[in-house]
């Protein structure tokens, strides 16, 4: 259904400057221009337009631009630009012009496709936890780093946390300090240098997020769950939001990109890999809380969950432990919609959740 009394202030979002079209849906007529990114350039083009509809790319302005457009009372939409209905692939001539003429012409048929846009709190916990990622991610390359020197030099150290209490890091860092002028040493005292205030920057992180889940009590309901800790409870509670704006669990395997991808054809009916689509964090959170579940904790659902569609395959483990990660996020956004504790399902009622 076409918007036919409406204008549509569509604005292709750069680092500098924005690309606007101005669309006029009854007449089709669109008239272009440049607007920097800044928040006063912003309010002065909105104010100056006065459009009935803001729309706009998902990207990093894009929340500071929808808290503006919502403060001044116009209607916004955000186009969630990975999307198959926001590809190019058979687009010649690509520029900002038409990225901007088609948002406004796919919202003014109804058919653009939108992201959901929580408020600036939510988004502020969201950005802290994949922050704590980040950091994490650099602890683990550095660490990596430090057992590569010692690999080209044929030096062992221990493995898994072992190998990095005080003690060893003690020993690591006598290790650097030996003035022999041999360069791994300057390399190692340098990894050395660079882990300390890191590992005392995420511990100060998680004080931040622990301190934040403690007053939540979505995070606290989720943590009665086996196997799930602080850090996958946040997530999913941050990241979901809303659990009323998913009409059934398989929405919410949809929105986290855990649901395999169909493929269908004539007489040819059948499922691929998982569509990857939605936060890449949150997923590879539940699929380690997935594996921890069912080889350290032993939680029997988790486990019959596994077994059952491994079907003792070892080619099958992913597809398996992809099963038990989906199969745990659907009933943490049950408990969040229905604001109901942790309930161990049984062997039998779990099998049957497979499917």
């Amino acid at each position: 259904m076409l918007n036919h009394d409406m204008t549509i202030l569509a604005i292709d979002l750069g680092k500098r400057s924005g690309v606007f079209c101005d669309y006029d849906a009854p007449t089709a007529q669109a008239a272009y221009g440049k607007v920097k990114m800044t928040r006063q350039a912003m309010h002065d083009l909105l104010t100056e337009r006065s459009p009935d509809r803001l729309v706009i790319e998902i990207g990093p302005a894009a929340g500071w631009i929808h808290d503006l457009a919502a403060s001044m009372g116009i209607e916004i939409q955000v186009a969630n630009t990975n999307h198959e209905a926001w590809r190019w692939k058979h687009v010649k001539n690509k520029t900002d012009r038409r990225d901007a003429l088609r948002l406004a012409q796919l919202s003014a048929m109804n058919q653009l496709p939108m992201v959901y846009m929580p408020d600036p709190a939510v988004r502020a916990w969201r950005s802290l936890i994949a922050y704590r990622r980040t950091l994490v991610k650099r602890r683990t390359q550095i660490k990596n780093n430090i057992r590569a020197i010692l690999d080209r030099e044929g030096l062992w150290m221990p493995e898994g946390k072992s190998g990095w209490t005080k003690q060893s890091l003690g020993a690591l860092s006598e290790m650097a300090s030996v003035d022999d002028g041999a360069l791994w040493r300057f390399e190692l005292g340098v990894e050395l240098a660079l882990l300390g205030p890191l590992q005392r920057e995420i511990a100060e992180v998680e004080k931040r997020l622990n301190k934040i889940a403690g007053r939540n009590e979505s995070v606290q309901r989720l943590k009665q769950a086996p196997a799930v800790g602080d850090r996958l409870a946040e997530a999913i509670v941050a990241i979901i939001d809303d659990p009323h704006r998913f009409a059934r669990g398989r929405d919410v395997g949809c929105y986290v990109g855990m649901t395999p991808r169909i493929f269908q054809s004539g007489t040819m009916d059948r499922q691929g890999r998982i569509s990857g689509a939605g936060n890449a964090m949150l997923r590879s959170l539940l699929v380690e809380v997935a594996w921890l579940g069912v080889k350290r904790f032993k939680v029997p659902w988790m486990v019959a969950v596994y077994e059952r569609v491994r079907r003792g395959s070892e080619k099958r483990k992913k597809t398996a432990i992809v099963a038990v990660a989906r199969r745990l996020l659907i009933r943490c956004w049950a408990m969040l919609r229905d604001e109901t504790p942790w309930r161990e399902p049984e062997a039998g009622v779990a099998l049957r959740l497979v499917a």
